[in-house]
């Protein structure tokens, strides 16, 4: 693991390393900015930044809030080397996850937007579950007609199946 340090929150803050891979462990105490205002302002510039809070003061209130507003872990000190390590492990693992969804969807958003007008109508009517001759009365054409809007989708949007297509559709609205 590459560790990268900073002597105050607002280097942290200033550096083009925020938008690097992999989390930020934040001390609760620190001198100027504190360690919760830094979390808010990492969470308000980057939210898909994986945060484990570390303190030697902390308290209950402090842990749900952190907890609640987001960060991954929330570790006092003295800590178990293998805890804040196994943490890590999870929040890097957890940050590429959410890398690799975000890519799909900027994916699937790309082939959606090569679709005609039309297209899209006849995607979200499949997607909805319709046969071809219901989508075709829907929209007033025939279900020949629809068959081949059906073969474009699936083309430009490239999916193998209507599953398929279902679940890049999901993917795309979850990422609005």
């Amino acid at each position: 693991m590459t560790v990268v340090g900073f002597l105050s929150a607002e280097d942290f803050l200033r550096s083009p390393r925020i938008t690097d891979v992999g989390c930020a462990l934040i001390d609760l105490h620190l001198t100027g900015m504190d360690g919760m205002e830094l979390f808010r302002r990492v969470q308000e510039l980057r939210d898909t930044l994986p945060v484990i809070i570390l303190t030697g003061y902390g308290s209950v209130p402090l842990a749900v809030e952190a907890l609640k507003t987001g960060a991954l872990d929330f570790i006092e000190k003295p800590f178990d080397p293998d805890r804040l390590l196994a943490a890590i492990r999870q929040a890097t693992h957890w940050e590429a996850e959410e890398r690799e969804v975000r890519a799909k969807q900027a994916t699937y958003q790309e082939q959606l937007a090569r679709l005609t007008p039309r297209e899209r109508e006849v995607m979200d009517l499949m997607v909805a579950g319709m046969t071809s001759k219901a989508i075709g009365g829907s929209l007033g054409i025939s279900s020949r007609t629809v068959e081949i809007y059906r073969a474009h989708v699936m083309n430009k949007m490239k999916a193998d199946s209507l599953v398929e297509l279902i679940r890049r559709s999901l993917t795309v609205q979850a990422g609005l």
